[in-house]
């Protein structure tokens, strides 16, 4: 199943994502949104309406970040071995770790905002998984026992901010800086992860490509560490990395700007397309 979180005549909403549109689920459920559902462990009760009619065409509503309120966005650095070396890093024995707030993310066919006060706006196509059951402490052979699901997720960089300091808040938090969507896809549809593509595409020109079984740590890894010092709890997102290829890398650097699209790609989970715009 494929859920989606989005925004219809003025009113936010999630549902499901089915051939001819969306079949709204809050209604339905009852629940106030997909992350409360998640909470609930209701996402199997969706299955009742697979077959529904639609409630409104894709191309009507507005898509919002696939959890538009997660207590925890954790993200991972360097985490495929082509992008370590892209950056001349050394290798780690633990992940890379660093957190994007929540009202940094956009959906689907939003603008990600190039801001006035930088020109250095870095693609970072990446695998997002949604904790589905809270969890301390989660050994790595049940890890996926916790996942809801998956999502692209465009991890955008204002590389100068980003190096200010060796922390890299700054660079990772500005506004309509981070795509998520444009849905939440169950491990059921996904399968076992690994040989599942991902691409970023920049303007129809493929600038990122590689596979998810090339991350460094994968995301069984992940989360038995992250969840050694921190509780993740139904709805918080993990972003896992990106591959090698981003823009700061390149001679000369390829950096964004207003009037390009990106899109994020990954097999079986999803496409995410963004415009560029310039800050208002």
């Amino acid at each position: 199943m494929r859920f989606v979180s989005y925004e219809a005549g003025g009113e936010a909403s999630f549902g499901l994502a089915v051939r001819d549109g969306v079949v709204d689920l809050k209604g339905r459920l009852g629940a106030p949104s997909l992350k409360a559902l998640i909470a609930d462990d209701g996402l199997g009760r969706a299955a009742a309406f697979t077959n529904a009619k639609a409630d409104h065409a894709l191309a009507d509503v507005a898509f919002l970040p696939v959890i538009p309120d997660p207590e925890k966005v954790i993200c991972i650095g360097i985490n495929y071995e082509d992008h370590r070396a892209e950056t001349g890093r050394a290798a780690v024995a633990h992940p890379t770790v660093f957190t994007r707030f929540a009202d940094t993310q956009i959906g689907h066919g939003a603008a990600i905002l190039k801001p006035k006060v930088s020109e250095t706006v870095d693609y970072e196509g990446e695998l997002a998984v949604v904790i589905g059951r809270e969890g301390r402490a989660v050994p790595e052979a049940r890890a996926l026992e916790h996942v809801a699901g998956f999502a692209c997720y465009n991890d955008v960089s204002i590389r100068d901010f980003q190096r200010h300091t060796t922390q890299f808040t700054p660079g990772k938090n500005f506004p309509a800086s981070g795509p998520f969507g444009p849905w939440l896809t169950t491990p059921d549809e996904v399968g076992p992860l690994g040989p599942q593509r991902i691409q970023t595409r920049l303007n129809g020109e493929v600038v990122q490509d590689a596979k998810l079984e090339q991350l460094i740590f994968d995301v069984p890894k992940l989360i038995a560490y992250l969840s050694l010092w921190t509780v993740l709890r139904p709805g918080d997102v993990i972003v896992t990395g990106t591959p090698g290829g981003v823009g700061a890398a390149r001679t000369p650097p390829l950096w964004m700007k207003p009037g390009d699209v990106v899109e994020v790609e990954i097999d079986g989970v999803g496409l995410l397309r963004n415009p560029i715009a310039a800050e208002a």
